[in-house]
């Protein structure tokens, strides 16, 4: 009996034994493939991150990382026969879904519209770089042979764009929004749509699965036959009948509601169909996927969400396993580097995909008018290649067309066509800086040499005065001068829009309305009256912004950067009371405000008025009989205040003092880490920036006696709130920057309880309506640079 227990046992370990080990190699493969895919995705991001300065796409970092990885011996040998299988079947089921969405963004109704500018310049790089490759190819031996149907798709290929790269490009580099990146882009596209289209058609003539096989002509027709009519049957089907069935799927599923699964199941099984038609009869899925995705329609629900699903997952997943294979079959031992033939064909691929396309670029360039560094900087964006193009290289490979050398010299050719567009796109705006006007609105880069010009906005006579004094205090010196831009704005109301006349042959409108001439009028007399008497170095100018609350915002950033001006005043929504207080002020003119803060061109300043138009006239006299203070805690607001205050030093009837809020270093809540939004090193340059701007104020300013100078150590917001109160009437008027960017332990916190956000926690302290009636307060925002060029509009024009 014992034996016979023995015996059972031992058979039942020798069954369950080979499962055992079957199923440790599977999950000892799987954890292998697991580990080199994250391996892989991780050393790309890295790659690309450290690029990024270098502003190289994503498309760079990945082939080289994927070249090296794939040629290292180690990983080379962990990929066996039926892995490297599993992995062509990857990469061709991530081609079918990358032209798929490449399909869906083309427009193939273009090719019977008349052609516009991008398509002349597309046709124009095409055509010269195909004559160019047909005519130097066959000489470069890159089959054994000659052979019509690599030498033309070759050819097309090397006419060819990567539209999407491109135009990832160009977005990534902020000039998508000018003339010369909407041009690129779209004839990126057009170049990119048709010779993709003539590969297409190109494929049922030529296929490429038939390698060096000889086919007999009669089967080679035949198939020909049976493959066009299939892709003419499967493009019928996705041009007429799909709209019926893909609108019935988005008009079930309107927009504010998750898609039916049911309907999306239905949908995806649709688009799977289409793409399978011309399979089926030898046709290349991958060319198949392009053609169904051109003809279904771009527009609607469902497939918006296919192309956004398969971006994500082409960038997440596919791209990583993508150019890990193709560094996998670009065997750098293959490579041939001692044979001069093998650099050769290197440079050649290189340059007719270059000079082929500056020459048609230059040439079509010069037939629309364009200058020749902007037509040859066209030219050379529009080599780029890419993913599709990669994938082409290594498949004549695997078909027997090229050698692996061949190939991978291709590969290299365009990774070398994508590496210098950041180069060109900063030749680009480098260019557009010299020709384009540019202005730098604020007053820190204003040119001292320069005058400053201000948009003085008022809502009615009321503010007249206010309106001199304001002027005189920051008049400056005679040379070089203020010009003042007196605006009125006034809400444009049903009884002021019927007296409007339009003039003719002009296309502005005049306004007859008694009260607001009238009202004009009297501002007009005042402030020339002032210029005449004790304007030296003033220049005035008179606008209106007549428009309705809505539209006064925009009418007023207009005037600010036609004008070029470097500063914007804008009259606070609260008006004093006869007791001093403010009113509950008026909800239209603080709507403005606000939507000026956040759009105007130029940097902003709020007045709250205190009887700053009460001090009888300023003169430049010595006595200091008006006491200016400026607050600087840091931040860029607070610098612009002081660039302001610069100016109000120089009138010598202005008694200036900056107080500086510091930290106190001693205190608790100096050493104490707050919940700031910005980095240490962001914190630590804004820092930087504060010191530098101080000393310069202080050098020119408070040293030579003209400014006086206090500190105010504090250790916390409450002490900030503390000082401020004690400011109560000490001063006339009281510059302060708005701050809303600055994350100091001196303000943390007053955000909080602000009853005015657009002045700043500083700005809304002192305007509270229990603060000092005899103080005004001038809160002022340093505008960013225009655009995100670096002082250039991101829509320039170029061309």
């Amino acid at each position: 009996m014992g034996s016979k227990k023995k015996i059972r046992s031992f058979q039942k370990i020798s069954i369950v034994g080979p499962c055992t080990l079957k199923l440790k190699e599977l999950f000892g493969k799987v954890a292998k493939y697991a580990f080199g895919f994250f391996l892989m995705y991780a050393l790309c991001n890295v790659s690309h991150f450290l690029l990024k300065p270098y502003s190289q796409p994503r498309i760079t970092s990945d082939t080289v990382i994927g070249l090296l990885i794939g040629n290292i011996g180690f990983i080379r040998n962990q990929v066996t026969d039926s892995a490297s299988k599993t992995l062509n079947f990857i990469v061709d089921f991530g081609m079918i879904c990358y032209m798929f969405v490449l399909g869906i963004e083309m427009n193939p109704y273009i090719l019977f519209k008349e052609p516009t500018k991008d398509a002349k310049v597309a046709y124009g790089g095409m055509l010269s770089t195909f004559i160019l490759a047909c005519a130097i190819t066959p000489f470069m031996h890159f089959t054994e042979g000659f052979k019509v149907d690599l030498t033309l798709s070759l050819s097309t290929v090397l006419s060819s764009t990567a539209s999407p790269v491109l135009t990832r490009l160009i977005t990534s580099l902020k000039i998508g929004k000018s003339d010369i990146g909407q041009l690129v882009i779209a004839a990126g596209m057009h170049a990119d749509f048709v010779t993709t289209l003539l590969l297409s058609i190109g494929y049922v003539f030529c296929p490429i699965e038939s390698g060096n096989k000889v086919v007999e002509t009669s089967k080679r027709v035949r198939r020909s036959i049976e493959m066009g009519s299939a892709l003419v049957i499967q493009t019928l089907f996705a041009a007429y009948v799909s709209p019926f069935f893909m609108n019935w799927v988005n008009n079930e599923n309107p927009e504010g509601k998750p898609i039916k699964g049911s309907h999306l199941v239905l949908a995806l099984a649709f688009m799977a169909l289409v793409i399978s038609c011309s399979p089926i009869y030898g046709y290349s899925p991958v060319l198949s996927a392009f053609m169904a995705g051109t003809f279904l329609p771009r527009e609607g629900r469902v497939s918006k969400w296919v192309v956004g699903k398969i971006n994500y997952l082409l960038t997440t997943i596919f791209y990583p396993i993508f150019f890990f294979w193709m560094g996998y079959e670009a065997v750098f031992k293959d490579f041939r580097p001692g044979q001069f033939g093998t650099w050769g064909r290197l440079f050649v691929v290189f340059a007719i995909a270059t000079i082929g396309k500056v020459t048609g670029t230059v040439i079509s360039g010069k037939l629309l008018g364009f200058n020749w560094p902007e037509s040859v900087a066209l030219g050379l964006l529009l080599t780029t290649k890419g993913h599709f193009h990669i994938y082409l290289a290594i498949a004549a490979k695997t078909a027997g067309k090229t050698s692996t050398s061949t190939s991978t010299v291709m590969v290299i050719a365009i990774f070398f066509t994508v590496v210098h567009a950041p180069s060109v796109v900063a030749q680009i705006i480098k260019r557009a800086r010299k020709r384009v006007p540019t202005h730098r609105m604020s007053l820190q880069l204003l040119d001292p040499s320069s005058e400053l010009r201000i948009l003085l906005c008022l809502n009615g006579p009321q503010n007249v005065c206010t309106t001199i004094n304001f002027i005189e205090i920051s008049r400056g010196t005679a040379d070089p001068g203020i010009l003042v831009y007196v605006t009125d704005m006034i809400e444009l109301t049903d009884e002021i829009a019927a007296t409007l006349v339009k003039e003719e042959g002009v296309d502005t409108m005049t306004v007859t309305h008694a009260g607001v001439k009238e009202m004009r009028d009297q501002v007009t007399t005042a402030v020339q009256a002032y210029v005449g008497e004790s304007g030296e170095g003033i220049t005035l100018r008179r606008l209106l912004a007549l428009s309705t609350f809505n539209g006064l915002p925009q009418d007023i950033c207009i005037l600010a950067e036609d004008s070029m001006v470097a500063l914007i005043i804008l009259p606070f929504h609260k008006v004093q009371r006869e007791d001093g207080t403010l009113d509950n002020g008026h909800s239209g003119f603080r709507y403005v405000n606000r939507k000026v803060l956040k759009n105007a061109p130029c940097s902003v300043g709020i007045l709250v008025d205190r009887g700053l138009g009460l001090i009888e006239k300023l003169r430049r006299t010595y006595d200091h009989s008006v006491s200016v203070a400026v607050i600087f805690i840091g931040g860029k607001d607070d610098r612009e205040a002081l660039a302001y205050a610069g100016r109000v030093a120089r009138h010598s009837g202005v008694k200036l003092t900056v107080i500086r809020f510091l930290v106190d270093a001693s205190s608790e809540a100096a050493t104490r880490p707050g919940n700031y939004t910005v980095s240490s090193s962001e914190k630590e340059e804004e820092m930087k920036l504060d010191d530098e701007c101080f000393a310069s104020f202080y050098e020119r300013h408070v040293s030579c006696g003209q400014v006086a100078y206090m500190e105010k150590h504090l250790a916390n917001s409450a002490e900030t709130y503390t000082t401020l109160r004690a400011l109560d009437g000490q001063y006339s008027l009281i510059i302060v920057g708005r701050g809303e960017r600055v994350n100091s332990v001196l303000t943390f916190g007053m955000n909080d309880w602000q009853q005015c956000p657009e002045l700043g926690p500083i700005g809304d302290v002192l305007s509270g309506s229990d603060f000092s009636a005899i103080t005004s307060v001038l809160i002022i925002q340093e505008n960013s640079l225009k655009g995100q060029l670096d002082g250039l509009d991101d829509d320039f024009s170029i061309m």
